[in-house]
């Protein structure tokens, strides 16, 4: 087994998993540590770090009230599939939308997503910044997470306009989250957001502090944003 230390490492941050579930995860370690070798997705291989640093770390952000039963969830800038891949394994009641701008990291979610037996996955190809301008995605979603994709005020213009009026905007971020909470003022209330709660989180074996932001939508945002690409990184509200 690659994740020989997976079922302890869980149960050291409080998450009980059952037999399908480790399964399930020491799948998705085996195929991100062999597709790594071809495709860069991750400079995390070790099999420990994978459980601690990917797994875990995606799945405390997950707290039933914020993610309804059933719920649609936008996972943008997905990557190689964190925070999506681990909630999907954990809460298969969830519609995840696996949303990122390299077509090849989708499709290796695709196979992933089928190797684990996750059917209710729908793959989004694109940039942030135009996809939210069509109305099939703009404001339809009742969560969007975010895991190691920008600074939070860039996050907000490009996220909350995917946030359905009452949803919830997920943001996974490291120890500069109160610098980040501070500049991103202006675009929260902007784009229609508040934020209603923010956890500190330290993951086993680790001295840093992270933390998961809750930002509610509380109004519509406006229909000019997100702008054009490139334009939040150079020039953020």
């Amino acid at each position: 087994m690659f994740l020989c230390n997976g079922e302890k490492l869980f149960a050291a941050a409080g998450f009980s998993l059952t037999e399908e579930e480790l399964r399930r995860f020491e799948t998705v370690a085996k195929r991100l540590v062999e597709t790594n070798k071809v495709m860069n997705l991750t400079a995390i291989t070790e099999a420990d770090e994978i459980v601690v640093k990917h797994f875990i770390d995606s799945l405390t952000c997950y707290d039933e009230a914020y993610f309804p039963q059933g719920a649609r969830l936008l996972d943008l800038g997905t990557g190689a599939g964190f925070p999506g891949i681990p909630l999907a394994v954990m809460h298969g009641d969830l519609e995840i939308t696996f949303f990122d701008s390299l077509r090849k990291r989708l499709q290796f979610l695709q196979e992933l997503t089928a190797a684990i037996g996750y059917e209710k996955a729908v793959f989004l190809h694109g940039r942030a910044e135009e996809e939210a301008h069509k109305g099939e995605y703009r404001e339809v979603f009742d969560v969007v997470t975010t895991r190691a994709v920008a600074r939070l005020p860039v996050l907000t213009e490009w996220a909350l306009p995917y946030v359905k009026e009452d949803g919830i905007f997920v943001a996974l971020k490291g120890v500069a989250y109160k610098a980040e909470l501070a500049e991103s003022q202006k675009a929260l209330q902007i784009l229609g957001g508040t934020v209603v709660d923010v956890r500190m989180k330290q993951l086993p074996g680790l001295t840093d502090t992270r933390a998961v932001i809750y930002i509610k939508k509380i109004s519509k945002s406006p229909c000019k944003y997100p702008r054009r690409p490139g334009i939040a990184i150079k020039n953020p509200l």
